[in-house]
């Protein structure tokens, strides 16, 4: 920042899918206990199926599959680390452990895919 200089944060949208109210940063005052009851709702990574046996298998599926399926079929070559379930799961257990329902992705084609199915980071689309 310059000396004197009377600088004004950007602002951005709200978090929430479809505010326009525009904030510093996360949500507006009408939505903010959105992230608190979302992650409430959501529950925690161990809950959601994403323990040890998960973290195993998906070190293994990495080894097998390590470049991002997205970036490869541009034509570039980027390490895959993430496995990303192709139809979200939602909690069927079923889903989320089949195989033939991941794929390995790059951080940020999985940020890119997850914001676009859920509306944009932590705005979850069915509510």
């Amino acid at each position: 920042m310059h000396r004197g200089c009377d600088a004004v944060p950007l602002m951005k949208f709200c978090r929430k899918s479809g505010c326009k109210a525009l904030v510093a940063d996360g949500y507006c005052e009408a939505h903010s206990d959105t992230a608190r009851k979302f992650e409430q709702q959501r529950g925690s990574a161990a809950e959601r199926g994403y323990d040890h046996k998960w973290k195993v298998a998906r070190a293994r599926f990495l080894r097998h599959n390590p470049l991002c399926v997205h970036c490869f079929e541009a034509e570039l070559v980027v390490e895959a680390t993430v496995v990303d379930h192709i139809i979200p799961h939602r909690g069927d257990l079923t889903l989320f452990w089949d195989i033939q329902n991941w794929q390995a992705l790059c951080a940020s084609c999985h940020g890119f895919k997850t914001a676009k199915e859920d509306g944009g980071f932590g705005n979850a689309a069915r509510g």
